[in-house]
């Protein structure tokens, strides 16, 4: 059989999920997916006591109270500075992971989450809301680094046919970090000002369950062959994965990418970003990620509170209410886990992202109306505003970076895209406050037109990625490349 026939995926092995990939998964995926969703929204229903903490603080120094412009100013520092820590852990992330491996960089990076903790912790306690900044800025770094090293490593693990399923179990992770925090944050469990510096400390809870977990699970096989040239290794890693003693068509498609790899020089940052043979696909990876997080949704987990009382719900109800995002992210996610392998990716992120819109608009309208019920529309809205986000924006924009790259650039293209993605979060988690004071009710309407732009170049440039080797989703880049230049040749030609 020749190794074009191996790579296709009618005579590639369809292989099931063994229990030794499932611990490699939750190993991965619980201790570094879920930490990046327990930050992300753990700093939502306790917003009222920790802005009274910081006030309390000030006025303990000063001797007099702050006024609500500064009070805003810190609380949005507060959750802004979780990405920008974000966008230097992904910056770093690749290079990381090519210098210690994907399962080594994740076990280094939890003494992040440790250290974060304890600012997060004990600042309470030391009278110190620059503890707390700080413990945000540090596990936005971890964080960073896992968003950029995990999809890959779950990438590298999967066999072809379960990678999509997989992928997606990142963000469902991710979505269960959100909804724990949020029951966590409530007023009746962890929500309450002796409380909350616990409830920031319980970030270390992931990282234990990794130190326990990750050490017994495999290095990538793909990192092993390609990266260390240990076929060896790489082989008893993928019998050990898959239970399955023949995995030679897993190896021969590894190195079929390794030989396509050699062909071309191995990526830095700056070479990815002048190598025009690669632009189409960094852009498409970029456009994706900013379409996850100037979607809105990122004002809905971190705001979702204040848009409730801003829609007329009562403020003792609304941390209440802001749990139904949580539990819809993460119902829908596990829906979509089936669905990414059968339907692919580029037609649930069309989907998503047209759902999305479609109860923007209505949003908007509910939170402009005087109307009674208008609480209720607005409160409808959103849920079935963050289905569209779990079905599609939610999981794809990580699956798919290292999907359209090869293992050469791939590292570079996951640090671009992912430091996009922290740096479009920190200005939603920044600026929304006072968008939300500006534009008041019509505050999504900014949203409203970035979806609409990014269903349409969803629709016009993402190739669809199910089923496909790494070699032959780079093989469409490197064909509509050649229709480009044909189509420019054709066009000089009859100028001439």
């Amino acid at each position: 059989m020749d190794k074009d026939s191996l790579r296709k995926e009618g005579e590639m092995k369809k292989r099931s999920v063994t229990a030794t990939l499932a611990l490699s998964t939750a190993a991965a995926v619980i201790g570094s997916s879920f930490q990046f969703g327990y930050n992300t929204g753990v700093i939502n229903n306790p917003q009222s006591v920790i802005q009274q903490f910081m006030n309390e603080t000030g006025e303990q120094r000063s001797g007099e109270w702050m006024d609500d412009t500064k009070v805003t100013l810190l609380w949005s520092t507060a959750v802004a500075i979780f990405a920008v820590g974000g966008v230097i852990g992904s910056l770093s992330a690749g290079a990381i992971a090519d210098k210690f491996g994907r399962k080594r960089a994740l076990l280094l990076n939890n003494v992040l989450a440790v250290l974060a903790a304890i600012l997060m912790g004990f600042s309470k306690l030391a009278n110190s809301y620059e503890m707390l900044i700080i413990g945000r800025l540090v596990i936005g770094v971890n964080c960073g680094i896992n968003t950029g090293i995990v999809p890959m490593y779950l990438s590298e693990i999967s066999p072809v046919n379960l990678r999509g399923g997989i992928g997606v179990l990142h963000q469902l992770a991710v979505t269960s970090g959100i909804l724990i925090s949020q029951i966590l944050g409530l007023p009746v469990v962890l929500g309450t000002s002796e409380l909350w510096p616990v409830l920031l400390g319980l970030t270390v809870a992931p990282t234990v369950f990794q130190l326990f977990t990750l050490p017994f699970c495999k290095e990538s096989p793909r990192y092993l062959l390609i990266s260390q040239k240990k076929e060896f290794e790489a082989k008893k890693a993928l019998v050990w994965l898959c239970k399955d003693d023949d995995v030679s068509d897993m190896i021969q498609e590894m190195q079929s990418e390794y030989e396509e790899e050699n062909k071309e020089e191995r990526m830095s940052i700056a070479k990815l970003l002048k190598d025009s043979s690669l632009r189409m696909p960094l852009i498409i990876s970029v456009v994706l990620q900013l379409s996850q997080q100037l979607s809105g949704i990122n004002a809905v987990l971190y705001y979702s509170t204040s848009i409730f009382i801003e829609a007329g719900v009562d403020e003792d109800k609304s941390p209440y209410v802001t749990l139904s995002t949580g539990a819809i992210m993460v119902i829908m996610t596990v829906v979509s886990i089936p669905l990414m392998d059968r339907l692919g990716r580029k037609t649930l992120h069309m989907f998503g992202l047209g759902f999305m819109l479609f109860w923007a608009i209505f949003l908007t309208v509910f939170l402009s109306i005087a109307w009674s019920g208008a609480a209720y529309g607005s409160i409808i809205c959103v849920m079935l505003f963050t289905v569209g986000f779990a079905i599609g924006p939610g999981s794809i924009p990580w699956l798919i970076v290292s999907e359209l790259f090869s293992q050469g650039p791939r590292p570079a293209a996951v640090s671009v895209a992912f430091m996009v993605n922290w740096g479009a979060n920190f200005l939603v988690g920044l600026l929304f406050p006072f968008m939300l004071d500006g534009l008041n009710e019509y505050v999504f309407v900014v949203f409203i037109v970035l979806l609409a732009v990014f269903f349409l170049f969803t629709w016009k440039f993402l190739p669809e990625t199910k089923n496909k080797s790494f070699e032959e989703i780079s093989a469409l880049f490197k064909k509509n490349e050649a229709r480009h230049y044909e189509v420019e040749a054709n066009m000089d030609l009859k100028k001439i």
